[in-house]
């Protein structure tokens, strides 16, 4: 640990998206969004759809969308295991509004409950990441 800044590494299947001393993170985690500072309480937590914002002072420095998991916090750590993490500033609007529309006409399409399962979870998905760009281009 960093005086004044908590260690905080993201890690999804695909790649390491952070590992670096912040002010303060904060994580939506099963039961609610909590932030992590320094010298905070171990803790446990599931991770569910949202994102995360890293601070650098007061300001945040870094938002990254984020599906499932879990988090680890220790008194000079949060480490996040996301099933699915993607930097909000990577996420194109237009492609994702097309994963929207293609899920929602499997769903439509489906032929039976699995297939509209996996359909509603894509559709899910990409609306949480629509919204995720949109609340980040307001700020």
């Amino acid at each position: 640990m960093t005086d004044g800044k908590v260690d905080f590494e993201l890690v999804s299947p695909e790649r390491l998206l952070a590992s670096k001393a912040v002010d303060m993170v904060v994580v939506p985690g099963g039961d609610g969004d909590f932030g992590v500072l320094p010298g905070h309480a171990p803790l446990l937590s599931t991770v569910r759809t949202g994102v995360i914002l890293v601070y650098d002072g007061r300001e945040v420095s870094e938002r990254i969308f984020v599906a499932g998991g879990f988090a680890e916090v220790t008194q000079e750590r949060c480490t996040v295991l996301a099933e699915v993490a993607i930097p909000v500033s990577e996420i194109d609007a237009a492609t994702t509004e097309q994963e929207l529309r293609n899920a929602r006409e499997d769903v439509e399409a489906a032929k039976n409950d699995h297939e509209r399962d996996i359909a509603n979870r894509r559709a899910s998905l990409a609306q949480a990441k629509l919204d995720a760009v949109r609340r980040a281009a307001m700020h």
